[in-house]
């Protein structure tokens, strides 16, 4: 099993920035699947972002523009750049490896 650590979430105003960052354990980060999920409360979990090992990303159409996906595997670690958030991006984000290993996610609040 993957260790997931998250960090870097908080309270943002509408309009600002957060990043958000993931370590992982383990020897085979570079060929691993990462994403980042989120959830709000009363809401399913969903997909914001998934980068695959050679480095291509996808993104859910309500991010895709603000948000970036990216990795650096010599530190293991995976990154989730949010610009412009908005009230509607409040939720706990989650890490996700090979679509098994959960991180304890990180609140992102963005209230005035």
């Amino acid at each position: 099993q993957v260790q997931l650590v998250e960090s870097g979430g908080g309270l943002v105003q509408p309009g600002g920035s957060l990043r958000l960052s993931c370590a992982a354990s383990g020897s085979i980060f570079m060929l691993m699947s990462m994403a980042w999920y989120r959830q709000a409360p009363g809401n399913q979990r969903e997909l914001v972002a998934r980068i695959m090992p050679g480095g291509s990303t996808n993104y859910a159409d309500s991010v895709r523009g603000r948000f970036t996906i990216s990795r650096d595997n010599a530190k293991k670690t995976v990154y989730l750049q949010m610009n412009s958030l908005k009230p509607e991006d409040t939720a706990v984000y989650y890490c996700n490896a090979r679509d098994r290993d959960w991180g304890q996610g990180t609140q992102v609040t963005v209230s005035s």
